[in-house]
């Protein structure tokens, strides 16, 4: 069970506006010739240039079939690791992760080891392989019950099971692999399905997703849908069946929109207006004045003195107008309808924002749930500014971190763009204050070894000053491995398989 209790108030404003909404969840719960070369390191870790291409030259020859060239390759992958283990383990950071994204053509021979050879080559331990995103989802074609299609369509490979062999090889070079997923954000092809359709998110607009994001590639969930919640527990199942180290939940939010839609001043901007969120939201109602005045509220966006005072007459056996969350005041009952109308709006609004941000919290409770069962870690990415109060409205994306578990880990996106650390350390240390002891706190940078790049410094300036936060930080992760190899990863991407 997950709720809001008082004590949330000792964070932000934001929680303090919201910390009378006590809500209990309802969770859906399964029913449902040469000595091998030494690896010599520089600092994070690194292999030298020479080592690694040495390493290089023998995965070309053993890919070629030469025996005592796969030999001594294996040779190599497994001192390294062993080297890698005893680096990290005496360097700060103790986790470097980077973030990686397959494609179809990396079932080419020699492909997945070359990615995890260079992931290793730069340091780090640690890599998440995104397993579902766009609406596609990296399984075999073949070996996928899940309602989105896979990544690999090639015709001969629909039995090739891409995430089971980086895992392995991963793991051959000392690497844990995680599996990084979309979470409320289903991908376009979900759209296209019509037996889906009351399981999408819409607005008060009658919008979805798909016509309030750039790339109108978005599609975001009801996330009290029971469809949508069964659709992506089975996926989860299924990623989780190739046992990788960690499950990491990204997207777990609502979308955020342009300009100045972007801040959240009415209810008509939640996306409150499916079946099972609104049906939910009534259900929070504890007598029928409040379910009517609930309703009023959710239909108009506001609710008037007239309305207060029609609710008297209809329910005069009743007393203030109650929700899950409310404490009246002994007073306000004696109150005239003029008195108590501008009170009750404010907190119709209140409980409007917490319901649609429990519904996030409820949706990552049912997604972490398999892997809490089979003692897989798993992480929640967050933007660290993603549920501020913004004036007298709400960030869009109503993304309510700091009331994630703190079993879980924590990985805030702290890609400020200030073109100094400065941004990047705030977003950090606003994380560390709100996190409880104990929280495993992993940031996310974005960037470049050695140079400067949209107008972030590389990321060695970016964990240098990260380095304050040490014993409290223990990893980092950078995005992205296509920002480090850009050549490699257009080649990858838009090659034709073999």
């Amino acid at each position: 069970m997950s709720n809001c209790s008082l004590n949330v108030a000792r964070s932000t404003l934001f929680w303090r506006r919201l910390c009378a909404v006590v809500f209990t969840s309802s969770l859906l719960l399964p029913n449902l010739g040469s000595k091998p070369a030494r690896a010599q390191v520089t600092e994070y870790c690194q292999l030298s240039s020479a080592t690694a291409q040495q390493k290089e030259n023998l995965r070309l020859s053993a890919l070629k079939g030469k025996q005592d060239a796969q030999t001594r390759y294996q040779s190599i992958i497994q001192e390294q690791a062993q080297k890698l283990k005893e680096c990290r383990s005496r360097t700060w950071p103790q986790t470097q992760a980077i973030w990686l994204r397959l494609y179809p053509c990396d079932i080419q021979p020699g492909i997945i080891d070359q990615i995890m050879d260079r992931i290793v080559n730069r340091g780090y331990n640690q890599v998440y392989i995104e397993v579902f995103y766009d609406g596609q989802v990296l399984l075999p074609a073949r070996a996928n019950p899940t309602v989105w299609p896979a990544v690999i369509r090639t015709p001969g490979a629909e039995n090739t099971d891409i995430l089971a062999t980086a895992i392995k090889k991963g793991r051959q070079r000392g690497l844990k692999v995680y599996a990084w997923m979309f979470t409320t954000n289903f991908g376009y092809t979900y759209a296209q399905r019509p037996d889906r359709e009351s399981a999408i998110a819409r607005n008060g607009k009658g919008q979805t997703s798909l016509y309030v994001v750039d790339n109108g590639s978005q599609l975001f969930i009801d996330p009290y849908n029971l469809q949508a919640k069964r659709d992506y527990y089975q996926l989860v199942q299924q990623v989780l069946r190739r046992r990788p180290d960690g499950l990491l939940l990204d997207y777990v939010r609502y979308p955020r929109q342009a300009g100045s839609d972007s801040i959240a001043t009415k209810v008509s901007d939640l996306w409150l207006f499916s079946p099972a969120t609104q049906e939910a939201l009534f259900k929070r109602a504890q007598n029928y004045k409040g379910l009517d005045l609930i309703r009023r509220f959710l239909s108009r966006g506001f609710v008037s003195v007239g309305d207060v005072a029609e609710v008297d007459k209809l329910y005069p056996q009743e007393g203030e107008p109650l929700w899950q969350g409310r404490i009246p005041l002994a007073q306000k009952s004696i109150l005239s309808a003029t008195d108590r109308q501008p009170v009750l709006q404010w907190e119709l609004w209140q409980l409007a924002v917490a319901h649609a941000m429990q519904g996030i919290l409820d949706f990552v409770t049912i997604a972490s749930y398999p892997a809490k069962q089979q003692g897989i870690s798993t992480g929640v990415v967050f933007f660290p500014n993603g549920n501020q109060t913004v004036g007298q409205g709400y960030d869009s994306r109503l993304q309510p971190w700091d009331r994630f578990p703190s079993t879980l880990e924590w990985h805030p996106m702290a890609y400020g763009n200030c073109g100094n650390v400065s941004c990047i350390v705030s977003q950090v240390q606003r994380v560390l204050s709100m996190a409880k002891p104990g929280t495993q706190i992993i940031p996310a940078l974005a960037g470049q070894w050695g140079k400067s790049v949209s107008n972030r410094p590389s990321l060695e300036v970016q964990m240098q000053a990260l380095r304050q936060f040490a014993p409290q930080l223990k990893g980092v992760s950078h995005f992205a491995y296509s920002w480090q190899y850009p050549q490699s990863d257009s080649d990858r991407k838009f090659c034709r398989v073999k």
